[in-house]
């Protein structure tokens, strides 16, 4: 049978770390409907699988938990998957004429993993270097936040970081660096409590050894305040 075919296939994966593409897998129909009329569906699915497991949803505690659930997916842990919800990535001159790398550090990412739907919680540290045009501070935590926001795989997500980035700024100088845990490892399978997975990006002048060292050690920088 077909099914029996795909559960093997899912069986084997086991917890192999597979991403298809730089770009998040989305359908062509991604958008048809409306984030209600998607609340509503994924209400009537999570609702199915809490009576699946045997839980009476007429409970005061769980009768709610299907919409909230449905509500959180649309419009917050996966807020990421609508195009309309991409910030916009306002550029300035760069009057100033500042020549060095600019880093943002510590950016606080929460995802989620799209093989087992658990949380991706870590911290992710951009720098660029301008070509003639700078970008406001809170817009890089803004498309790290943007991107974090769906179903992801960490190494997939620190590329779209640097692609956006250096779309946005009209320079290949862009890099980034995620350390995050992964509680499909951290609570299930394995569950190794203390083990941490990080990823990296360096494009143009940080693929270059001096560059990168110096981004590195601003990143090892205690900020502390």
């Amino acid at each position: 049978m077909k099914i029996d075919k795909i559960l093997n296939e899912i069986d084997e994966q086991g917890d192999a770390h597979v991403g298809s593409s730089a770009q998040t897998p989305i359908r062509e129909d991604a958008f048809e409907l409306s984030d209600i009329e998607k609340v509503a569906l994924i209400n009537k699915d999570v609702k199915h699988i809490m009576e699946t497991l045997g839980l009476d949803l007429t409970d005061d505690s769980l009768k709610g938990t299907p919409q909230r659930v449905a509500k959180m997916f649309v419009n917050e842990i996966f807020a990421g998957l609508n195009p309309d919800k991409k910030p916009i990535a306002s550029t300035f001159e760069n009057k100033y004429k500042y020549g060095e790398m600019l880093v943002e550090k510590n950016i606080t990412v929460y995802s989620t993993c799209e093989h087992h739907l658990l949380p991706i919680v870590g911290k992710a540290h951009v720098a660029y270097i301008s070509k003639g045009r700078v970008i406001g501070l809170s817009k890089m935590n803004r498309i790290v936040d943007y991107f974090a926001k769906r179903p992801q795989v960490q190494e997939r997500m620190t590329m779209q970081i640097v692609q956006e980035l250096q779309k946005a700024l009209g320079t290949p100088d862009v890099a980034c660096v995620v350390d995050a845990k992964h509680l499909c490892v951290n609570s299930r399978g394995i569950r190794d409590i203390d083990s941490s997975t990080v990823t990296s990006e360096f494009g143009g002048a940080f693929k270059e050894q001096s560059v990168k060292r110096e981004f590195l050690d601003y990143i090892k920088l205690d900020t502390s305040f």
